[in-house]
């Protein structure tokens, strides 16, 4: 059996990654959620949160998911996101910006649902961010 499997990471504007990789790990409605070759056919939402995957070579990468879709097959897993980044194409002022906007808000707010999962989404961007930036340190 191969330890293998092919994923395609694809957002409402484009694809973000395709190729090789050994495992998957995402957030789902119901927890974390790992993938590796051989996983039982599976269809489930995600949260938005990071997906980390580790490719063919054990280097692992870093995708920031504003939610959506896993979809495991024998051979393919496929994440359809709303929204997806790669950790390197985050900004980090940028995120720490809309986090403080949020928590401003949210402690000003009535109705906090949608400002907590607001708040969610940035502290998500900025865990990829950061595990995407001490990747790129140790490399050096």
């Amino acid at each position: 059996m191969t330890s293998q499997f092919e994923l395609t990471v694809v957002s409402a504007e484009r694809k973000i990654f395709e190729g090789t990789v050994t495992s998957v790990r995402v957030s789902g409605i119901d927890g974390e959620l790992g993938v590796y070759a051989g996983h039982t056919p599976l269809l489930t939402a995600i949260k938005p949160g990071m997906a980390k995957f580790t490719l063919a070579d054990g280097k692992e990468e870093f995708i920031y998911v504003s939610g959506g879709f896993l979809e495991v097959q024998p051979t393919t897993v496929t994440v359809l996101a709303d929204t997806a980044i790669r950790g390197e194409d985050l900004d980090e002022q940028r995120i720490l910006e809309a986090k403080r906007k949020a928590e401003e808000r949210l402690s000003k707010a009535d109705s906090e649902d949608y400002l907590t999962a607001k708040l969610a989404q940035e502290i998500a961007k900025l865990r990829v961010y950061e595990l995407t930036k001490t990747k790129l340190a140790n490399k050096r």
